[in-house]
């Protein structure tokens, strides 16, 4: 059983940054990034492959936002910089033993958090 707690959610201006945090406890997955809006599906933002730390990401936060994981704390990141409010949503962390950009890749799930972006 894989447990994940993220942290580092808040509200911030237009342009500024944050960086999320997802400690995984148990054994180590591929790590995903996913987000929701309101009244909108949930959407992916990348991943990361633990063993060599390949990441892919949606086209929407590539060049903005960067995923890494430090090995040793078994603790995965979601750096975001030059936030726009329509970044605004719950983001999620994932795991898994595959990789790929589908929710249903994934087999654990954190509890998820805020992130607000003002314009």
């Amino acid at each position: 059983q894989v447990q994940l707690v993220e942290s580092g959610g808040g509200l911030v201006q237009a342009g500024e940054s944050l960086r999320l945090s997802c400690a995984a406890s148990g054994r180590t997955f591929n790590m995903g990034w996913f987000r929701q809006a309101p009244g909108k599906e949930r959407e992916f933002v990348g991943a990361i492959r633990w063993s060599d730390a390949y990441t892919i990401y949606a086209g929407s936060v590539k060049g903005r936002f960067t995923i890494s994981r430090d090995n040793a704390e078994n603790t995965g990141y979601l750096q975001m910089n030059n936030l726009k409010p329509e970044d605004t949503a719950v983001y999620y962390c994932t795991a898994g033993r595959r990789l790929g950009t589908y929710d249903a890749t994934y087999d654990y799930w954190g509890q998820g958090t805020q992130v607000t972006v003002s314009s």
